[in-house]
């Protein structure tokens, strides 16, 4: 239950090993410490180094949670586990994969892969948590989007494709849990430094993960619908989605 001053006494994040997603959990549990449910493969190398860090950033309790996206059979008694012995107050949805776009594009089981994992998996369990928040009468769902996935790039379009179709499902989430008490904040970052863009030369209004799960937090206390990160990629989407295709398609994005 959150308590009088909105602090969740019970956090579970699907996508367990998830930097941004346990850098938002983190920025909870400096306020506040609370119980923490991680959600992740059963094999996943940095299984250890996520529950340390939670315990170290203050968790009461720190449970991991065989966990399988793409098993989709799996997810109502994944959810259902994750509910046991108390409802849960916060839900970070955190999981997916980038890849390369130019494999993906030309390789169908790789491009397959990514939707069931970037999208379908994500639908999956948006699903599951918000029935099981509906009837808890409260709640708060954040989902991680992207700021591209507004204006899709060719040369990101695979998993482009599958955050824009991410942002739709939760943003509208939102909408239909909105009468029954819980809410849905969708967290659109543009490149942020992570094991998965550690590739990649820093782009236009590159933030640190750390950004990000301040930006989360204070998205929730404030009740948004959306939050950037950081905030000027809205004016620059903005623009951009209006920029005509022929233009669009020589940006150097």
């Amino acid at each position: 239950m959150i308590d009088a001053v909105g602090n969740p006494q019970k956090i579970l994040l699907l996508g367990g090993s998830s930097e941004i997603g346990l850098t938002i959990v983190s920025e909870f549990l400096a306020r506040q410490p609370a119980k923490v449910v991680l959600a992740g493969l059963a094999d996943d190398p940095r299984r250890d180094t996520a529950l340390g860090q939670l315990r170290a950033a203050g968790a009461t309790e720190v449970e991991w949670l065989d966990f399988d996206a793409v098993d989709f059979d799996s997810h109502p008694a994944t959810i259902d586990v994750a509910w046991a012995g108390g409802d849960v107050d916060i839900a970070v949805v955190a999981f997916g994969m980038l890849g390369d776009n130019e494999e993906q594009w030309q390789n169908q089981k790789l491009a397959v892969l990514a939707c069931n994992l970037n999208y379908t998996a994500a639908v999956s369990v948006g699903v599951l948590l918000g029935q099981k928040m509906k009837d808890q009468g409260y709640g708060q769902i954040i989902a991680m989007s992207s700021a591209g996935a507004m204006r899709v790039r060719r040369t990101n379009f695979v998993y482009g494709s599958n955050k824009l179709g991410l942002d739709a499902f939760y943003t509208n989430l939102g909408e239909a849990l909105e009468e029954y008490g819980p809410r849905v904040l969708v967290i659109r970052p543009g490149q942020v430094r992570t094991r998965m863009s550690a590739h990649l030369d820093d782009a236009p209004l590159t933030v640190d993960k750390e950004e990000v799960g301040k930006l989360a937090v204070k998205g929730v206390d404030k009740k948004k619908l959306i939050v950037w990160a950081p905030p000027a990629f809205a004016l620059v989407m903005l623009v951009l989605q209006h920029v005509p295709r022929p233009i669009f398609k020589k940006l150097p994005i």
